[in-house]
């Protein structure tokens, strides 16, 4: 159908208009590897983040280790969120991550926990008895939980002892997965995974003293390629921010002061 001329000359320019004026906005989208430990505290964040900013956040988690290789062989990721704070280190001195982009955002804590209501007492004794089969921890090469799970036992004296009953994950997640499940009768795992708002989600726990093992300083780093991210430099900042660090703090961890 033909429009006549002078209809035309009305819809033309409302047409150029509709194409000039910008939609609404929709934020960026940030790609974050984080550390298996955080999964929980992650999801929080990232919600109120996104509530807050617009921009959306896609999470991939696992052993710092793991993750560290698929930056290194070309993940698409902007930021990481270690369990440790030697790998993001590592990226910075490789050229992989922006030096002045590192600070500690959680430190974690290593717990000895079953799902048993009593089973694990308040000293880790349990760890010198015959009450138990299987043990589960995760792999000290990737994960710094597994690190410290392993310098618990050879502090306590009970590393070689207990050789025949250790079952490892590949990382935190797949440990706790063992002893939730039953597979393992307790485990060395992450305090944020059975602990929330202050108290214990269930079972029976020894949070191992800090003099067992170093500390398990969790460092965030802004991969290189995405120095320039909006959306990942306000993530970063949002990790700082009061309100991600009363998440981090329910969760167990403690929160450095630098």
């Amino acid at each position: 159908m033909q429009i006549p001329f002078r209809r035309a000359t009305l819809v033309l320019p409302i047409l150029i208009v509709c194409c000039i004026l910008p939609g609404p906005s929709r934020g960026e989208e940030v790609r974050i590897a984080v550390a298996a430990n955080f999964t929980e505290p992650v999801r929080r964040i990232a919600a109120k983040f996104e509530r807050e900013t617009r921009n959306t956040v896609k999470a991939s988690f696992g052993a710092t280790g793991m993750l560290y290789a698929q930056i290194r062989n070309g993940a698409p990721f902007e930021v990481l969120l270690a369990a440790d704070e030697a790998t993001p280190r590592k990226l910075v001195a490789e050229g992989l991550g922006v030096a002045s982009s590192e600070f500690p955002y959680a430190i974690g804590k290593l717990v000895l926990w079953s799902p048993k209501p009593g089973f694990v007492d308040g000293r880790g004794a349990v760890l010198r008895s015959d009450r138990f089969a299987h043990l589960s921890y995760c792999d000290p090469k990737l994960a710094p939980y597994g690190a410290a799970a392993v310098a618990t036992m050879r502090s306590l004296g009970v590393y070689e002892a207990l050789q025949t009953k250790l079952v490892e994950g590949q990382d935190i997640t797949q440990a706790y997965q063992f002893a939730a499940s039953g597979e393992a009768d307790l485990g060395f795992v992450a305090l944020s995974q059975v602990f929330r708002d202050g108290r214990l989600r269930g079972g029976s726990a020894w949070i191992v003293p800090a003099e067992h093992y170093s500390p398990i300083r969790q460092d965030a780093v802004l991969l290189r390629s995405a120095a320039d991210h909006a959306a990942a430099l306000a993530f970063l900042r949002f990790l700082r921010s009061d309100r991600a660090k009363a998440v981090i703090r329910s969760y167990g961890y403690g929160v450095a002061s630098k």
